[in-house]
């Protein structure tokens, strides 16, 4: 009975990760700028690649690969989300546009405000 309920709960997580996966390639593939392809990219396919992680580590059964699946969903959610936003950053230093149907830059604006706050201070 208890092999059932793994079985079944490492294939739901598996069609979860599987799913996250899919739309993060969707994302990638369908966004029109940079910037909308890196939030889905960082978002749903670090869901996706935790899920499936943690798919693995309940499966194998046992402790030491649990643990390294814990480990390595640990690490992926610290990194992947900070490495979008940093490299969102260096392109849009760099110039590259956003998409026409954007309608707000807050990293000019908040630039712009910086850049006033500095001036205006003795």
């Amino acid at each position: 009975m208890m092999q059932l309920a793994i079985a079944i709960l490492t294939s739901v997580l598996i069609l979860a990760g599987s799913f996250f996966a899919l739309v993060a390639a969707i994302g990638i593939n369908r966004l029109p700028d940079l910037f909308t392809r890196m939030h889905a990219a960082s978002k749903a396919g670090t869901v996706g690649s935790g899920l499936l992680l943690l798919a693995l580590g309940i499966n194998s059964g046992e402790l030491p690969v649990f643990a390294k699946a814990l480990a390595g969903i640990f690490f992926f959610f610290l990194t992947a989300p900070l490495s979008a936003h940093l490299l969102a950053r260096a392109a849009h230093a760099v110039g590259y546009p956003l998409a026409a149907a954007s309608v707000l830059d807050e990293m000019q604006a908040s630039a712009e405000g910086q850049k006033k706050d500095t001036v205006n201070k003795p």
